[in-house]
């Protein structure tokens, strides 16, 4: 793609989708030039509110705009299957919010029809562009606290959510395992890998679906996650990693941090922070700033959230659920929805 402005459609108009459409404005490589709801309404709204030319009151529109160089979905993830799909088989490149699908073999289907339209997919795993989350991985593979051993990781919310809050909602992937606890899981994946071993315990809601959620993650090399994610509890959301010569703690706000500490033995603690010009920890603008470059080398993936990782987070989510006993409307009778493997 030459050296011109990536052309951005967005589809779907909730506070995800604004969140990002305002940290695109700052970018002087990137242009939002449609946006789209099933509700014209909703899209005009959003379009005047980020001086977007073009509002569409159906995704179809959207998908076939030929101006548009990537589409970035924003839905509830119980459509991003649909979504998503209507636009690679429209030939658009895609990011996709997280969790990437409800399960492993949606996800299998959107990598499948990336590959066979040759389109550029990503799952918009922020966490992953994170300049400091980089860092710190980084520093891991050198080996800065030696063979990592333990990766501990929260996310919960102090709730309380009503029955019909889409969090509590099984038609829409209710539950704190997919909205919550795909930043524990793809933490300790980004760091160990996918897991070799997988238990855990959940406490469901009457819809179903799990109101907190622990797993355990084992690997053959030795290392454990003890992992967790609530909506019924607001947790510190912190997260560390111990190895055999040191430690790594992010004090808050793991999956987007401004500083983590460095523990090495029999060295002071190292403090590592976010450099300013990075922008604030909330920022969006990394994942996109990722998609446009590997857009403009003509990348089918990117390197730092790639769709083998996606998948190997989907098959722990799917085998958690497995343990837990959470399907979605429609998994069981399709017979294949959730694919977890038996260790």
């Amino acid at each position: 793609m030459a050296e011109r402005s990536v052309r951005w459609g967005i589809l779907a108009t909730g506070g995800i989708a604004a969140a990002f459409a305002a940290d695109l404005v700052d970018l002087a490589d990137a242009e939002i030039v449609a946006v789209a709801s099933r509700r014209r309404e909703s899209a005009e709204a959003f379009a005047e509110r980020f001086g977007v030319e073009r509002a569409y009151g159906d995704w179809e529109s959207l998908a076939a705009d030929a101006d548009v160089d990537v589409v970035y979905v924003a839905t509830p993830h119980a459509a991003h299957r649909a979504a998503a799909g209507l636009c690679l088989e429209a030939g658009r490149n895609v990011l996709c919010e997280k969790p990437f699908t409800l399960n492993l073999r949606e996800a299998e289907e959107l990598v499948a029809l990336a590959r066979e339209h040759g389109r550029f997919l990503m799952e918009a795993m922020w966490m992953y562009c994170n300049p400091l989350v980089r860092r710190l991985k980084a520093l891991v593979a050198d080996g800065a606290i030696g063979e990592v051993r333990t990766v501990h990781a929260d996310f919960g919310l102090a709730g309380p959510f009503p029955a019909a809050h889409r969090l509590r909602d099984p038609a829409l992937g209710g539950g704190a395992l997919l909205d919550l606890g795909v930043y524990p899981v793809s933490f300790a994946q980004l760091l160990l890998g996918e897991p070799d071993g997988i238990a855990a315990s959940a406490v469901l809601s009457p819809e179903g679906v799990d109101l907190q959620t622990g797993a355990v993650l084992s690997w053959e090399s030795g290392a454990l996650a003890s992992l967790h994610c609530s909506i019924v509890g607001g947790t510190a959301v912190t997260a560390s990693v111990t190895g055999t010569r040191g430690r790594i703690d992010i004090p808050s706000g793991f999956f987007h941090p401004d500083r983590f500490v460095l523990h090495r033995d029999g060295r002071d603690p190292e403090e590592f922070t976010a450099d300013p010009a990075d922008g604030p920890r909330t920022s969006l603008r990394h994942e996109a700033a990722e998609v446009m470059r590997a857009l403009r080398a003509g990348e089918k993936e990117s390197p730092l959230v790639p769709l083998e990782g996606t998948l190997a987070v989907m098959r722990t989510l799917d085998a958690v659920r497995e343990r837990i006993g959470v399907r979605y409307p429609g998994e069981d009778a399709a017979g294949d929805g959730v694919t977890a493997r038996v260790d």
